[in-house]
């Protein structure tokens, strides 16, 4: 099994390490539309993937271009996987859809529904009740306070700390 990030930006390239990590001998590839450095092409990894098992995080920024890939790789019958990096930490009763990425330090307390394609770069942070859609997006260092609900594809900025809902109101 070969493990592919699809993107070869600056994401794609700090989850690296964590990938490695929390998946030790395994292969992996960066795969990007335009490739440069170490990259290959997707229509390269879909070659190889004739042969070899392939699965695939989708590790573009943007929500709507990371739904679009996603839906590509599995119209082309490859799977996701999911990363969770060791410093990451999910609490109780806490349901995430595939395709997650939660990279260093990120955290979600508990009680908490994530749609599929979460991307929750370093020190980002859910908090309990949250209901978060399909390709959400959290920018490092963003803070979900208790009982919000986000919708899906929704970027939220560096630094951003949206505020907690109430129990009859999120």
């Amino acid at each position: 099994m070969t493990l592919c990030i699809y993107s070869a930006g600056g994401f794609a390239r700090e989850i690296l390490r964590p990938l490695r990590q929390t998946r030790p001998g395994q292969e992996i590839l960066l795969v990007d539309d335009a490739p440069a450095g170490d990259a290959v092409s997707y229509d390269h990894a879909r070659e190889r993937g004739r042969t070899q098992p392939l699965q695939f995080c989708i590790a573009f920024a943007d929500p709507a271009l990371r739904q679009a890939k996603t839906q590509q790789v599995l119209a082309d019958g490859f799977a996701l996987f999911s990363l969770q990096a060791a410093t990451a930490i999910i609490g109780d009763n806490v349901d995430i859809g595939p395709g997650a990425v939660l990279a260093d330090f990120a955290m979600i307390t508990a009680d908490a529904k994530i749609g599929q394609g979460l991307q929750a770069n370093i020190y980002s942070y859910i908090a309990h009740d949250c209901v978060v859609g399909d390709f959400v997006t959290l920018a490092p260092r963003v803070s979900v306070n208790g009982r919000v609900v986000i919708g899906d594809g929704v970027y939220i900025g560096t630094g951003a700390t949206i505020l907690p809902g109430k129990p009859d109101a999120p």
